[in-house]
């Protein structure tokens, strides 16, 4: 299960879509997250999937990679799908056993919001696998370069993300080697009900803190010893300026988001799911 969690990773690749600017990868991935939100049939979430599946096949990703990398959501998606399918009334009665009934509606909402939550991890993922941290934290700051006329420590912010993001297959890495050398020494991880489980993570979470503070004290004396003092009077060895490409990319997610607002607000109710 560990190494199942992608999230944060970065997978080098040749690829259009690791070719554009970090700042056009982020506003688009934000427009398609609201993307999912304003829509709510049928023909929008078909739109939606086009638009992922062509996405993930410029970025040459593996679809396995990104499968993967749902699993960790597995227990959160079936709970919300169990949530919304009992728990929503209108429409036909579907079935009906004891206290629980699945009506049209309800049915209905369990698919969407399911779709909905795989599709918001997936578009997230792709981000992160074809952007480098630093190249994110970049465009990061960039894109937020307004907000230091408010006095709000932009770079700082950025700067935190890109370790934090740096950080994660790191520690991913440190708990699989402390979890088979507490197995090898006897211990069991996977019998017991979920209180034996969580009792049993406490040998692997006190090293995993001690490494994980370690490995930060290291890291402020690194930059302590390299004079670092924020933002201020840096600058970038590779500036970031706009492509015809990137312009395209803007181009070509806006239509996708205005057509998904069209399908959302004009499409008849009747060419919607169920």
């Amino acid at each position: 299960m560990i190494r199942d969690i992608t999230i944060g990773q970065y997978y080098p690749v040749e690829s259009r879509i690791h070719r554009l600017d970090p700042r056009v990868k982020i506003v688009c991935t934000l427009l398609f997250l609201v993307s999912l939100f304003i829509q709510n049939s049928l023909p929008g979430y078909v739109i939606a999937t086009v638009f992922l599946a062509a996405v993930i096949c410029l970025s040459r990703v593996p679809l396995r990679y990104i499968v993967k990398g749902l699993k960790p959501i597995v227990i959160l998606l079936l709970f919300t799908v169990v949530m919304n399918l009992f728990l929503t009334r209108g429409g036909e009665t579907l079935a009906h056993f004891w206290i629980f009934t699945i009506t049209e509606n309800g049915l209905r909402t369990s698919v969407f919001m399911a779709v909905r939550l795989m599709y918001l991890v997936a578009g997230s993922s792709i981000m992160t696998f074809t952007t480098s941290p630093n190249a994110l934290t970049d465009g990061l700051e960039k894109l937020l370069h307004p907000l230091n006329r408010i006095h709000v420590p932009v770079h700082e912010v950025a700067m935190i993300m890109s370790i934090a993001l740096r950080f994660i297959p790191i520690l991913l890495e440190e708990t699989d080697k402390i979890m088979k050398a507490q197995m090898a020494r006897g211990a069991d991880f996977e019998s017991g009900n979920l209180i034996q489980r969580a009792k049993a993570m406490l040998p692997i979470l006190v090293p995993l803190f001690v490494s994980a503070f370690r490995r930060a004290n290291d890291l402020a004396m690194a930059m302590e010893a390299r004079c670092y003092h924020g933002g201020d009077g840096r600058t970038k060895m590779k500036p970031l300026r706009y492509k015809g490409r990137d312009r395209l990319a803007y181009a070509l997610t806006l239509l996708y988001v205005v057509i998904i607002f069209a399908v959302g607000r004009f499409v008849p109710f009747k060419l919607w799911i169920f």
